[in-house]
């Protein structure tokens, strides 16, 4: 729903019938998202001299509708425009119009946001829920209403390139984008040590065909059928690296358990807290926690989201411990930290997502170590703006929130999140103007070019720090490591990533999102800056 949609255009409980209902800043009034639709969001700067004025919006969308007019026109289906109803539409010239294509955009500075939905073949039933697009007198119909038989795939490879012959200005464009091949599976979460699904044998994904993956029944090793399948959705078609495989030297930390370790721990026992380095099985808690350093888990230790590299714990959560914020202040005073790293276990389950959790226990750090630095490593929130705005406010010295992975793979690797809804999160923060971080894990079957792909996205949103590591299975129902990354691809990446004018890259194979996360603020902010 944009800012101007009355309330009645929406006639049922939408989320009585399984939808969320999102208010957005966009134009246009009330439509409907979900699958068997093609949303494309176009990133466009607009010349003119009224720098996104009403006449060059009025461009835009005309180019809009023109080039899914063109590209409908493809598959054999004409359409056109109708007067003072943006869109494009099917049998203009009858007396009963529908509409194929919806535009909703919105104009910045100059850049375009939002853009239009092309139904391919939803369920049409939801639009009798809503008032589409603010008009009652004309109806919504679908490539699949007008028996036009075509794949998502074969929509989004049409638009693609007419987008790219449009707007691309004659160079060659490159493409990140991911259409799904098969239905969605099972996003059933798993609890840790407890996989969903039943155990398949062998680590590989057969060759891009999720059925196949059970051809490798017979060597059963824990992997369930739903990772599996989602890989093979991903296109990971390669024999993953055995479980019980021997690490390469330099995956290989020695645990060591020094007279600061011990302090730590017992100041974190004593405390009650979590840590995420215990948490997720950090290979750097020895180095980190000798050092006196360790990033605090709050909100918990149970998250609602069920990733597939994680291994935090997914049973049902219990409701925040509203000491929890002043005991994790007295921690880092007692530890003397000067940059303390807070983390959260994702929290679907409130209304703000845990953010107010979040900006307590920054405000409360803050006040017992008034000369340290805080870094939050945050989720999504969802892409909900207030939420943000309650962490934003708070002003930590570094906000941090993870893109993970590449974008191909993002539903096999954190279905519940997702690529675009992370580099919207960052670009927030950074516009909120904090220092911005996230972090990436290789080795779950991307390319390099996929993870050079992934900074440039990351710079373009004005990313400050970057992270990159290697992935690590913690248990056999986790999705398996596809490749062993060597040390000197690291070092190529942090010298690409930096030349791409990222303030700081630190990237090795046991990096890790706060893996020396005050050496990495300093160097982008300096050591002079407050409380660094």
């Amino acid at each position: 729903m944009s800012r101007r949609t009355p309330a009645e255009h929406l006639l049922v409980d939408a989320e009585a019938f399984g939808a969320e209902v999102v208010a957005t800043d966009r134009g246009g009034d009330i439509t409907y998202h979900g699958p068997g639709q093609l949303v494309g969001y176009p990133l466009v700067t607009i010349p003119g001299k009224r720098g996104g004025g009403m006449a060059d919006t009025a461009a835009y969308v005309d180019s809009l509708e023109q080039m899914l007019i063109d590209v409908l026109a493809g598959f054999g289906l004409t359409t056109g425009r109708l007067p003072r109803c943006t869109g494009v539409w099917v049998g203009t010239d009858t007396p009963n119009p529908k509409k194929i294509a919806a535009i909703g955009v919105r104009i910045t500075r100059g850049r375009t946001m939002h853009g239009f939905a092309v139904n391919v073949d939803p369920d049409l039933a939801w639009f009798d829920r809503i008032v589409p697009c603010g008009i009652t007198d004309k109806g919504v119909t679908s490539l699949a209403a007008e028996g036009i038989s075509v794949s998502m795939r074969e929509v989004v490879d049409a638009i693609a390139a007419a987008a790219t012959q449009r707007w691309g200005d004659g160079h060659e464009v490159d493409r990140a984008d991911v259409a799904w091949r098969v239905p969605p599976t099972d996003l059933a979460p798993f609890t840790r040590g407890e996989g969903a699904g039943v155990p398949v044998g062998r680590q590989g994904v057969g060759h891009g065909d999720p059925h196949a993956a059970l051809a490798y029944a017979e060597q059963a090793d824990g992997t369930s059928v739903r990772l599996l399948g989602r890989l093979a959705e991903a296109g990971v078609a390669a024999d993953p690296v055995r479980l019980a495989a021997r690490k390469p030297e330099w995956m290989r930390v020695p645990l060591n358990t020094g007279p600061d370790y011990l302090r730590v721990s017992r100041t974190l026992r004593d405390l009650n807290l979590v840590t995420v380095c215990e948490e997720a099985g950090c290979p750097n808690m020895s180095e980190c926690w000798n050092a006196g350093t360790a990033t605090f888990m709050i909100l918990g230790e149970r998250c609602t989201r069920a990733c597939g590299f994680c291994l935090v714990d997914t049973r049902h959560p219990e409701p925040p411990d509203p000491t929890e914020p002043e005991r994790v202040a007295r921690a880092v005073q007692q530890m003397g930290l000067r940059h303390a790293v807070i983390t959260m276990v994702a929290r679907d389950d409130l209304p703000d997502g845990g953010a107010s959790v979040v900006a307590d226990t920054v405000a409360a750090v803050r006040a017992a170590n008034p000369d340290g630095a805080v870094e939050v490593l945050v989720s999504d929130f969802r892409g909900n703006d207030e939420a943000l705005q309650t962490v934003f406010d708070a002003r930590p010295d570094v906000f941090n929130h993870n893109i993970e992975t590449v974008p191909r793979l993002q539903r096999a690797v954190r279905p519940s999140a997702g690529y675009a809804r992370s580099l919207s999160v960052l670009a927030r923060a950074a516009d909120a103007g904090l220092v911005t971080k996230s972090s990436i894990i290789v080795g779950m079957g991307e390319s390099s070019d996929e993870i050079v792909q992934t900074l440039a996205d990351l710079r373009a949103v004005g990313v400050d720090i970057v992270t990159i590591g290697q992935y690590l299975r913690p248990t056999s129902h986790h999705l398996p490591v596809a490749l062993w990354w060597p040390p000197e691809q690291f070092a190529e990446w942090k010298q690409i990533g930096e030349s791409m004018g990222i303030g700081h890259v630190e990237s090795s194979p046991l990096t890790r999102s706060s893996y020396h996360a005050s050496e990495a603020a300093s160097a982008v902010v300096g050591p002079t800056a407050r409380n660094l």
